[in-house]
């Protein structure tokens, strides 16, 4: 099984990661993908870098840092992975990540809204739940789960 972790640094996507950590050590067969979504440039971020080029750099830069604490856990575990730097809207371009290294299941955190804002705005996670192909495990920290 080829689990897709979507990791943007936050603690509730190392949660997500820890999870998944959890379910491989307890007997679930498989390897992971770590995935970061990078925003497109905004048109300050364009004309004040003056090149493209400079700014996909900066990009992959970013989102190989943002995947440090995750492949330290799976380094940990001993958990084989992949790792996946991309740019675009970030729930699609999960679903595409998903859809292009063939995964079985994405684990990811979610935000702690209320139904009504997540409703009004809309969450990734929301996002990648209803437009996935594959099972979607969305996890919430201890405390919001308990609350």
């Amino acid at each position: 099984m080829r689990i897709l972790l979507p990791v943007d640094g936050s603690e509730l996507s190392l949660e997500a990661v820890r999870f998944a950590v959890r379910l491989l050590k307890e007997g679930l067969q498989g390897t992971a993908v770590l995935a970061n979504v990078q925003e497109p440039a905004t048109l300050y971020e364009i004309i004040v870098a003056h090149d493209p080029e400079v700014i996909d750099r900066v990009c992959a830069e970013v989102g190989l840092h943002t995947l440090v604490g995750a492949r330290a856990l799976l380094d940990a575990a001993g958990v084989s992975y992949e790792c996946e730097v991309a740019k675009g809207d970030p729930a699609h371009t999960i679903v595409d990540i998903a859809e292009r290294f063939q995964c079985d299941m994405v684990v990811m955190g979610a935000r702690g809204t209320s139904a009504l804002r997540s409703a009004m705005m809309g969450s990734v996670s929301n996002e990648v739940l209803h437009a996935s192909g594959v099972p979607v495990v969305i996890v919430k920290m201890a405390e919001e789960a308990e609350g």
